[in-house]
């Protein structure tokens, strides 16, 4: 434990709240200079620079944080301003949080970390594949938050999260999760600073204008970090040696910094932010401790409140709902899990959900949520209710549901017998498996991808878009029979290497297994994209290389070849005499031909270079030759030392070339 002299940069500053010693971001160049003893002056102007030249950016998205209603702008009479809205007596709904970062920042890990539970460990190569839900009760918020504030007025319900992949392959899944959330937490990793996904992720919440703060995760991997289970920062910082503090403090500047450069927007710590509507709040964590969250916790549940009181005011009437997950419970039939995002649903009530070929118009029989602090996608007990308001992960059982698509919205209908209503919210729930319909062209040649929801599949799609995979056909759950047989038109068009299924986290029906063995379609599954694609492109790779053995024989190389003098070795069937490969590949099996005599010589048996026996030569070798054919042609006779020779290619041969060869010929 450091003592009190060694954290001495660490005291309260304020009356009210525990503040850091106030210093600005530099770079680790900067860092080791002043490790050296050399001044910051520079570096303090530099971020100055970098924050007032941010500050216009920061104003798009930040601004949004301050959700609160524009307090009646207008002047009223006399110049003066009308008084801010009171939101006090108001009911809020819980506010949507999304959590966001780079592949391996420990998102999922900070959620479970909350919720005490391992949902990281069992997601496929520690990477989250799909939007996963989180509900957090009032009391455990209360909990964290009084750590930090003993006087903080907890106005919410609660809190929901979104955990969304950091892979770039899910680019898709994490644009549907952030334009659910009010709130955005930016996980960061404090080792490796800003990374590719977070950058993107960052461009996404600023195309969306939706605010966010930034957790400084691992803040425990520091070398020498003393760690304090569920501490607040401000009591763990101080307990640490002078020289873990200074660490601490490079890394943290170097992260801030770069966030400043890059983004241009404004950064600071939170416990030296004196504007948090202006400037983002970053916020030192440890997913493996829990040191740092009840901090993490605290300052969303005041930006929300504070900030964004309009925005999360409860209304009933207006209900927003989206499909996560689409599951068949025993007992219950195929369910959906759904967030509910503003808004409340009610059992009874007449919904409309997108399905894989039309509109599904169903009745909710039954209401179900997860226990507090459990994940949404975990298999668990449910508690069940008759009404439920937002913002809430939720299961819903009603009938006809086995088509629903997973990633779209839900609509209410208020008046069942409203017909025409209904038809317009049915066009409404179809247009995202239309768009994505249009975009397959069924005509072309492409394998068959099946993706456990519509997110999922539009991140895959893009993914073989990228990687140059044609896709013929889509479907979303559990592979059935007809995804093979549609699989199957590929073995019907001659493209037998496109007769395949690349299935993404679903399950194979038994009776799709037992069709593929009999067309001969190959299904590959993984729970991972990037083993998928390598299944399938091993696939490929290996039935290109049994057809280029099969046809080989059919295969010839266009060459030219030039006559050694005093090479000729035998002047008779078979032939033996030196050439020079002038242009092209010379391989054994070439039938070869004198153009100028229209004379065909024979085929080439065996060719010899350096007398070692070779398969082929290429262009500028000299070898040695056997050509066998027609008796009848003799060297003097029907060629001599002058005649040019080429292979004899025909159109079958061409055909066999371009199909197989290609890539040979354009080395």
């Amino acid at each position: 434990m450091g003592s009190d002299s060694e954290c001495e940069d660490w005291e309260d500053t304020s009356s009210e709240s525990e503040v850091l010693e106030d210093e600005s971001p530099q770079t680790r160049k900067d860092v080791s200079r002043e490790r050296q003893g050399a001044k910051q002056a520079d570096v303090s102007k530099q971020v100055n620079a970098f924050r007032q030249a941010g500050a216009s950016k920061q104003a798009a998205v930040v601004g949004k944080q301050s959700a609160l209603p524009k307090q009646a702008a207008a002047k009223q009479k006399g110049g003066k301003k009308s008084a801010p809205i009171d939101y006090s007596d108001q009911k809020f709904r819980s506010p949507i949080l999304c959590i966001m970062g780079h592949v391996d920042t420990g998102k999922t890990k900070l959620l479970d970390k909350i919720r005490r539970t391992n949902v990281g460990e069992k997601e496929a190569g520690g990477i989250t594949q799909q939007i996963g839900a989180t509900f957090f009760p009032r009391e455990s918020l209360l909990t964290q938050c009084h750590k930090i504030d003993r006087k903080l007025n907890l106005q919410v319900p609660g809190l929901l999260i979104i955990d969304t992949p950091g892979h770039a392959s899910f680019s898709n899944l994490r644009k549907r999760g952030s334009s659910l959330c009010d709130l955005a937490i930016l996980v960061v990793d404090i080792m490796h600073g800003l990374e590719p996904q977070t950058r993107e992720s960052i461009q996404m919440l600023k195309q969306r204008r939706c605010p966010f703060v930034v957790a400084l995760n691992k803040v425990d991997r520091i070398y020498g970090w003393m760690s304090d289970e569920w501490a607040p920062f401000m009591k763990t910082i101080k307990a640490q040696k002078k020289s873990v503090t200074e660490l601490f403090r490079d890394r943290a500047r170097a992260c801030v910094l770069e966030l400043i450069e890059t983004e241009g927007l404004n950064f600071a710590l939170y416990t030296e932010n004196q504007d948090p509507k202006k400037t983002i709040q970053v916020v030192p964590t440890s997913a493996v401790t829990g040191e740092g969250i009840p901090d993490l916790l605290c300052t969303v549940v005041k930006l929300t409140q504070t900030l964004m009181a309009q925005k999360i005011t409860l209304d009933e009437e207006n209900v927003e709902c989206s499909v996560l997950e689409v599951k068949t419970v025993e007992g219950l039939g195929t369910t959906i899990d759904v967030i509910l995002v503003g808004g409340a649903l009610s059992e009874g009530d007449t919904i409309v959900v997108c399905g894989m070929n039309e509109a599904i118009v169903t009745q909710i029989r039954t209401l179900l949520t997860p226990h507090p602090m459990k994940e949404l996608r975990v298999k668990g007990e449910y508690l069940r209710h008759k009404r439920i308001c937002a913002a809430m992960g939720l299961k819903i059982a009603a009938p006809n549901l086995e088509g629903a698509v997973a990633g779209t919205m839900i609509k209410v209908v208020r008046n069942p017998k409203d017909e025409d209503l209904i038809e317009e919210l049915k066009d409404e729930v179809q247009q995202d498996m239309s768009g994505i319909f249009k975009a397959i062209d069924k005509t072309s040649d492409g394998v068959h991808v099946v993706a456990s929801t519509l997110g999922s599949l539009e991140a895959l799609l893009d993914f073989l878009k990228e990687s140059n995979i044609p896709v013929n056909g889509i479907s979303i759950g559990t592979v059935h029979k007809i995804a093979v047989l549609q699989a199957n038109t590929m073995n019907e068009r001659g493209c037998n290497e496109y007769a395949a299924i690349l299935a993404f986290d679903v399950k194979v029906d038994s009776e799709a297994e037992k069709a593929a063995k009999e067309h001969d379609v190959k299904i590959f599954c993984a729970d991972i994209i990037y083993h998928l694609f390598d299944m399938f492109t091993k696939h490929i790779q290996d039935y290109r290389e049994e057809q280029k053995r099969s046809k080989s024989k059919e295969a010839i190389f266009p060459c030219m070849l030039r006559i050694l003098p005093n090479c000729i070795y035998n002047k008779k069937a078979p032939l033996v005499f030196g050439v020079k490969v002038e242009d092209g590949l010379l391989r054994v099996g070439t039938p070869l031909i004198v153009p100028d005599r229209e004379c065909k010589i024979g085929s080439v048996e065996s060719i010899e270079l350096e007398q070692k026996p070779v398969d082929s030569a290429r262009k500028g070798q000299e070898v040695c030759i056997k050509v066998t054919g027609d008796q009848n042609v003799t060297f003097g006779r029907h060629f001599d030392e002058k005649s040019r020779i080429v292979s004899n290619i025909s159109r079958a041969s061409i055909n066999v070339m371009k199909t197989h060869f290609r890539d040979e010929l354009t080395e």
